[in-house]
């Protein structure tokens, strides 16, 4: 794992730029990248240095990392509707496969979905860590390091559902939905690049676990150490807990 350290809009135009070789390399190689995106506050001014590279977009297929279960892609919270509005609209890729979150048909989104990833192996993960460790909606006590599946429902915990709440999407936490769907933590660890954007110093505990602590499900983002090519990139108030750096 590379880690580095710097205030956060450097960090995401560093980000930007190694993530933009990452995906010209992939293209290089074999005409088209596959690429998974995360969403959520933290990724708003990676994703804003991101969509200004000089990327053949026409040859990236984007998939995402989760959504809520019966939320429509109307609402702000939606990550379609984030993705769309903070990079897709932008940058007209190859193409865009949203998770639909809609509950009277979740087995069928799960097992299109499973199969376009199978048909489409990933080049690139650009994930962040959640404030109580997660990956993507991999929450501790339903995150497995084994997990047979590549997409799954999972219910969130409170600690996941407080911090959408706190980022400022739904009016209460009472109206952050209870249950999602997420990528499992093997076809996040299946890519062969992951770039890990992690801001703030709401963060600084997850990182510290996820670093220094055991690698654990506790603390779903310690399995990014057993990765063969990880890129951290952390600011001084996300990284203020570490000790060894």
């Amino acid at each position: 794992m590379k880690v580095s350290i710097k205030q956060h809009e450097l960090m995401a135009e560093q980000a930007a730029q190694s993530v933009e070789k990452q995906i010209t390399g992939a293209i290089n190689t074999k005409g088209v990248a596959n690429i998974i995106l995360a969403t959520g506050s933290s990724q708003l001014i990676f994703l804003k240095a991101l969509r200004e590279r000089s990327i053949s977009w026409e040859k990236v297929v984007i998939f995402h990392l989760d959504e809520y279960i019966g939320l429509e892609e109307s609402h702000p919270a939606s990550f379609r509707h984030y993705l769309k509005e903070n990079i897709i609209q932008h940058i007209n890729p190859k193409k865009f496969y949203p998770i639909d979150g809609d509950i009277s048909r979740l087995k069928e989104t799960m097992d299109n979905y499973a199969q376009l990833l199978e048909k489409h192996p990933i080049d690139l993960a650009c994930i962040g860590i959640g404030e109580n460790g997660h990956l993507a909606f991999n929450d501790p006590g339903v995150a497995d390091f084994n997990d047979s599946k590549l997409i799954k429902a999972v219910a969130l915990d409170q600690e996941c559902r407080r911090q959408q709440f706190d980022e400022g999407w739904f009016e209460s936490i009472d109206t952050v939905p209870k249950t999602a769907l997420t990528l499992t933590i093997p076809t996040i660890m299946s890519a062969k690049h992951i770039s890990c954007f992690v801001p703030e110093k709401r963060k600084a505990h997850a990182v510290k676990n996820a670093l220094e602590g055991a690698i654990d499900e506790s603390c779903p983002a310690s399995i990014l150490r057993e990765h063969a090519s990880v890129d951290l990139y952390l600011d001084p108030p996300s990284a203020k807990l570490l000790k060894h750096l």
